[in-house]
């Protein structure tokens, strides 16, 4: 009886929290806007009408790639495990203007991860060929004599895990809504797909499998002049939005908590640093609401009403 007064009343007062949260949520969507601006990419998200594309409204993929604080903290936080291996890095180094353009790379990828999950199969499927065009011209050789290649099997399943792991950790600690039991598991298995379409081999499938493949490429990995140089790169990041260095450091101390003990050890975060990550990550803790309310239209939903079912069904599990 207690419980059920209390959520009538929580229900009550939905509308006037929403009034009160009305003027900050509109700074926050106007921001967003501005560093990941809708409608330029060229991605169908409204048709054909009924098509699920590769994961569909039951999936748990389609909740946890919903989220928009978890997604760019996670997509923060897997930009940092990325710096650890050697021959990864080479590409990013050799081949991209991350010193120049490291947003314009951010946006690329919010788009890919993006289109993949919530356009239709066919316009999925025509971004996986567009990313793996691209893969052919990159290869090189590491200044140790190491020659890599982007469409290496093993290089492409170290880029998808650190990915899937940030954006898996940062719906845990980010989303209003609670991660249930198995979730992590269903969200490794389903994501696996799009790693493997791109050439991926060997693809962990379940929050287990991702702790031992950490464990076992641990041996590849390293931290050196290259890894410090494009950390320090993220960190004079300028997002697009007003306050620009409060809101790079909230974003990036709420990604540096999502890594795991021994990769923050790796890249050497002292404890100070650990500390004000761990402000970071309360401060965003506290805004994800606000973002969830500021963003209520964006291509999650869209996807939705393709296929005919309720955006609120984002917001619950199956």
């Amino acid at each position: 009886m207690i419980q059920r007064a209390a959520w009538d009343h929580r229900s009550e007062m939905e509308p006037l929290l929403r009034a009160l949260a009305a003027p900050a949520s509109a700074r926050i969507r106007a921001w967003v806007l501005g560093a990941f601006p809708r409608g330029q990419s060229g991605i169908d998200y409204d048709h054909p009408a009924g098509d699920p594309g590769l994961f569909g409204p039951d999936s748990t993929t389609w909740r946890i790639h919903a989220d928009f604080p978890g997604m760019l903290s996670g997509g923060l936080c897997a930009l940092m495990l990325q710096t650890l291996h050697p021959l990864a890095l080479a590409g990013v180094w050799d081949h991209s203007q991350f010193r120049t353009d490291l947003v314009g790379r951010l946006r690329r990828t919010t788009n890919f991860v993006a289109g993949t999950t919530y356009a239709g199969r066919s316009e999925a499927e025509r971004l996986i060929a567009h990313v793996d065009r691209i893969h052919a011209q990159v290869s090189g050789v590491t200044p140790d004599g190491r020659p890599y290649r982007a469409r290496d099997p093993q290089l492409l399943t170290w880029v998808h895990v650190t990915e899937s792991y940030g954006f898996l950790e940062g719906f845990r600690r980010y989303s209003p809504v609670a991660l249930p039991a198995g979730a992590g598991d269903a969200y490794y298995a389903e994501v696996r797909r799009i790693a493997e379409r791109l050439g991926a081999r060997d693809v962990p499938a379940s929050e287990t499998e991702v702790s031992q493949y950490f464990a076992d490429i641990g041996k590849l990995l390293r931290f050196d002049e290259r890894s410090r140089e494009v950390l320090a790169v993220l960190a004079r990041i300028r997002l697009p939005v007003p306050a620009a260095n409060l809101s790079r450091e909230v974003f990036l101390g709420a990604g540096a908590v999502l890594l795991p003990d021994w990769a923050a050890s790796r890249l050497h975060l002292t404890r100070a640093q650990r500390a004000k990550a761990r402000v970071s990550a309360r401060a965003l803790r506290a805004m994800a609401p606000l973002f969830r309310s500021a963003l209520r239209d964006g291509v999650a939903q869209r996807a939705c009403k393709r296929v005919g079912v309720d955006p609120a069904i984002l917001e619950r599990w199956p």
